[in-house]
Order: C-alpha cells, then structure tokens, then sequence
C-alpha cells in the first residue's frame, strides 16, 4: 500500500475514498495476513492488532504526519480484513461502528467526539482477552 501525506484537515468520505483505492489496488501492507494469515486469528487478536495501529496513530497525532497517516492506513487496512472476515458476520455492526469513531477521531472528533486516546482503551480490552486466552492456551 502506497502512502499517502494527508493534508490536515480530512473530512471523513476522503479518507474512505483513499482507504479505497488503496485496497482495490491490491498492494496490502499485512501481505501474510491478507493472504489467509489474518482469517485465523480470534476476534481479539484482530482488534488487538487493530488496537496497536490506533495507538501508534495516537502517538503520532500532531507530532509526525507520515508516521500518523501511515499508522491510519495500517489501521484501516486492518478493519478492513476484520470486516470481511466471514466468521465475524454477526459483530460487523459493531467492527464497522469502531471504525467510523476510528475515523472521527482522525479526523477531529466532530461525530462522536472521540480521540485517539480514549478509544486506545476499547482496543485494550481486546489484547487483554487475546493475552488471557494465549496464556491458558499455553499454560502461562
């Protein structure tokens, strides 16, 4: 996936419109997970990873735009692979509601009023349940 300087401020259907044509061209960032890699992790893993983007974006909001947009497009290519992950048919709603506050949150909070920051804690919980279940797994 190309990147792509996004000139601040972005309204939402731009960044979709990027977002796109990013993933029609085929050239995804998560090569081994767009591959089938992704379609075997649990729903926690998923937005865990998921959660990891979000936090690098965080990180990098108002300080380092390549690194900002670059951590957005992994993000959103992500969800992407979440969403269309057949198992999660019935939690799509709540997978593509993460991503629209996801988005708003890139792009000034104005819908939900949301940031970064506070929506690192919803992915949060997601790698918590994800460590739990690979530690019982493994007998940690």
């Amino acid at each position: 996936m190309d990147i792509v300087i996004i000139k601040e401020p972005i309204t939402r259907a731009e960044l979709k419109k990027i977002m796109e044509e990013q993933l029609a061209s085929n050239s995804f960032i998560h090569k081994e997970a767009a591959a089938g890699r992704w379609f075997k992790f649990s729903l926690a893993e998923q937005m865990g990873n998921i959660g990891s983007e979000v936090s690098r974006a965080a990180k990098a909001q108002g300080k380092d735009k390549k690194r900002f947009q670059a951590a957005i497009e992994r993000a959103l290519e992500l969800f992407y692979l979440t969403l269309v992950d057949k198992r999660w048919h019935g939690r799509r709603q709540e997978i593509a509601r993460a991503q629209d506050v996801f988005l708003d949150a890139v792009t000034g909070g104005t819908k939900y009023q949301s940031d970064l920051n506070s929506l690192q804690s919803y992915f949060d919980q997601f790698a918590m349940i994800a460590m739990a279940d690979f530690n019982k797994k493994y007998g940690f």
